[in-house]
């Protein structure tokens, strides 16, 4: 089975083409929005067409709402345009998936982070036993609170820190049709309408 995964929700967006629990290729970018372009140069570097493949994995967050957005909105038009199923895989599991052991933190903004339950909250309030070692980047941002608490942070520039999409290919369980995957947001986004009057 040829899969395409891709996972936009952190700060690092992360792409992978996977046939059969066989890397074919990956890519990562600081840009949710360059996720496409990875994507055609996985398929070319591969020597395979979107036609070739069999289903698609993607990032279900929590992380930001606009880069899930992204992400979210390119899974699904490309399963409807190649009509093969998608699957939705938590960016927690597989950032936890490339560090087995470690608790994966994604920063969620208003200075608090994303952690498995998934829920939002303060770093500050995390219960952590001494020694815990912290991936993502929320650990990136937070080190300072996170190592102030017992935990052990890899360095910034660790590949631990990236959910990376091998991860969500080997990990995609629930191939469905493409608008029954939804995204993990835990929260509502920053912007909502006003109230009518």
């Amino acid at each position: 089975m040829l899969i395409l995964a891709f996972d936009t929700a952190a700060s690092t967006a992360a792409s992978a083409l996977v046939r059969d629990r066989e890397v074919l290729g990956e890519r990562s970018s600081s840009r949710a929005g360059g996720v496409l372009a990875d994507v055609d140069e996985l398929l070319r570097d591969a020597g395979v067409e979107p036609s070739d493949l069999d289903a698609i994995a993607v990032g279900t967050g929590p992380g930001s709402f606009t880069s899930l957005r992204i992400g979210m909105a390119a899974a699904r038009g490309l399963a409807l345009a190649l009509d093969i199923p998608l699957a939705g895989v938590s960016t927690l599991d597989a950032l936890a998936a490339g560090a087995p052991g470690a608790l994966p933190v994604i920063d969620a903004r208003r200075r608090e982070v994303f952690v498995p339950g998934p829920r939002a909250v303060r770093p500050e309030e995390l219960e952590l036993e001494a020694g815990t070692r912290c991936v993502g980047d929320g650990a990136v941002r937070y080190r300072d609170v996170l190592e102030a608490a017992g935990a052990q942070v890899p360095p910034d520039d660790s590949t631990l820190h990236v959910a990376h999409a091998r991860f969500h290919a080997l990990l995609a369980r629930d191939f469905s049709p493409p608008d029954a995957v939804e995204p993990l947001y835990v929260r509502l986004p920053d912007a909502v309408p006003k109230a009518s009057a």
